[in-house]
């Protein structure tokens, strides 16, 4: 038996990727401890994995309940730069605290969620071994892909590697500080510093939860790197009342803005116009960001909950409205749902030009949201076959991946070999 320990951000997206890894690697017989900030505690336990609170004083119970509402009200750059620094805030905090508990608690190997950047120097520095979970979109760097953040489509001219350099080049400046607190502890620890990002991640493991027919083009990923599909499951989730008997059983249109990044209730009135007089059901999810009583009366009289089971919902869905967050795309991706992306900040929108790429569905950028061009856009995605077969296509690909038995499989070779896990070449 291995004990695990887990780094992540508290948010909902990259708690809800790592969670079922840790339940499947206790289902194995392993131990698995969480360690992160006291607001990831409640959902952490509830999903029967162990937990050790970092940063309490810190970061005390709601506080970063209260810095999610602010990035909330954020968009675009604004909102990448205020997660570049709560990111910062929590990488510093991890790199002082973390490393004392994990050795305390026995832990033997790391599961590094890609967006806690330090996690791979505390490993490092207690000299354990880690593998790096990708629950965002990939985030290593190479040229030949346009960066997370921007929308722009794929092309192998050299113009567009231009372009790309370019975009990392602001990137990088965005991102520096988080890269200089690991290098300054790296420093203090007597670790060799990094010279580029993608040194942060694993050189035995990396997983990601999408399938490869998801991603662009790549040719720089290491020869470690594993496209295993999706690990979403209701059990690690709580249950979330719904009222079913409302459904009127016509087509459903679900829409959804995350957790996150949906404090723009304005984009809500949006995707109810947009909708009105189709022959459809609109049920739209606030994610928390509001009542459904405070809200105006919407167009088309849509069905509005302040949250919803979501992966009970796709299982209905014709198609999906989304933020283009990586946990709900690949939720849609496994139940072959269609979307139409309204991407708002960080990696969706380098998840929504994806979407459009795989002709899964369209996305419109927050910038040109208006109800004539999202109307034209839902219905050209609700109608037209392609779409359906695309998101068909990839349900079926990410299926073969193997999920979380595949990512566990690794996982757990990495431990017993403490050498690089080659990916199989699929054929």
């Amino acid at each position: 038996m291995t004990h695990f320990g887990i780094i992540c951000p508290g948010s909902t997206g990259p708690i809800n990727t790592m969670l079922p890894l840790g339940q499947e690697l206790q289902r194995r017989g392993h131990r698995v401890t969480l360690f992160g900030i006291p607001d990831a505690k409640s959902k952490t336990l509830a999903a029967g994995v162990e937990f050790q609170a970092v940063g309490e004083e810190d970061f005390p119970a709601g506080a970063t309940a209260e810095s999610f509402t602010q990035l909330g009200q954020l968009s675009g750059l604004d909102a990448l730069k205020y997660t570049i620094d709560l990111l910062k805030q929590l990488a510093t905090i991890m790199l002082r605290d973390a490393p004392d508990l994990i050795k305390t608690a026995g832990v033997e190997a790391l599961l590094v969620n890609q967006g806690s950047s330090e996690g791979g120097t505390i490993a490092d520095f207690l000299g354990i071994p880690f593998v790096t979970v990708c629950s965002a979109v990939v985030l290593n760097r190479e040229t030949g892909v346009p960066p997370f953040n921007t929308v722009w489509p794929y092309s192998p001219t050299w113009w567009a590697h231009l372009r790309n350099k370019m975009g990392y080049a602001l990137l990088n400046r965005v991102a520096k500080p988080i890269g200089d607190v690991i290098n300054q502890y790296r420093q203090e620890w007597n670790l060799p510093l990094h010279t580029h990002p993608n040194e942060r991640y694993s050189q035995l493991a990396q997983i990601s939860q999408a399938p490869a027919e998801f991603e662009y083009p790549r040719q720089e990923l290491p020869p470690w790197f594993h496209f295993t599909g999706t690990y979403h499951t209701s059990a690690s989730r709580p249950d979330v009342p719904f009222p079913y008997e409302k459904l009127n059983g016509k087509p459903l249109i679900y829409a959804s803005m995350g957790t996150l990044q949906n404090r723009l209730t304005w984009v809500f009135q949006t995707i109810a116009s947009a909708c009105e007089g189709l022959d459809a059901q609109l049920v739209i999810s606030l994610g928390g960001s509001a009542k459904p009583e405070s809200l105006p009366e919407l167009p088309g009289n849509p069905l509005v909950v302040e949250y919803a089971p979501q992966l009970e919902l796709l299982e209905k869905a014709t198609l999906m409205i989304t933020h283009a967050g990586m946990n709900t795309t690949m939720e849609c991706v496994k139940n072959g749902v269609p979307m139409v992306a309204i991407p708002i900040a960080n990696d969706q929108p380098g998840v929504a030009a994806r979407i459009a790429w795989t002709g899964v569905g369209e996305l419109v950028p927050l910038k040109k949201l208006n109800v004539p061009r999202l109307q034209h856009v839902i219905k050209r995605v609700f109608t037209e076959q392609s779409y359906k077969q695309n998101a068909l296509r990839l349900q079926a690909a990410t299926l073969q991946a193997g999920g979380v038995t595949r990512a566990a499989d690794i996982i757990e070779q990495v431990v017993s070999t403490r050498k690089p896990v080659l990916a199989q070449i699929r054929k």
